[in-house]
């Protein structure tokens, strides 16, 4: 976020995002694997099982943005890709969205 030049007053703690994350109508994700990964919290046996993660997956819509559906660094496939409620939008983050805002 700091490369980004993302204010930090801006930035919320991932507690009390994950408590409001049910009401959200979309959630974008972008170029985040692993600290979005469903694995942590639904699967006992996963590698990254009991990681603290943003619950994206609670929202009513996600869309992803990532160059590819690989797994993260922590080499774990992330179930949130293939649930019904996530788009994936895949390519370059700065190509990418700078489509989609001009199309916004």
């Amino acid at each position: 976020l700091a490369e980004a030049g993302v204010p930090y007053d801006m930035v919320y703690e991932m507690e009390e995002v994950n408590e409001e994350m049910d009401e959200f109508d979309v959630v974008l994700v972008v170029g985040a694997n692993d600290t979005v990964n469903s694995a942590a919290v639904e699967d006992p046996k996963s590698g990254i099982a009991g990681m603290p993660v943003i619950e994206v997956w609670r929202a009513k819509h996600v869309i992803v943005n990532k160059r590819s559906v690989a797994s993260g660094y922590a080499g774990v496939e992330n179930p949130v890709f293939f649930k019904d409620n996530t788009d994936m939008l895949l390519g370059s983050a700065k190509e990418t969205l700078e489509k989609l805002r001009s199309e916004l």
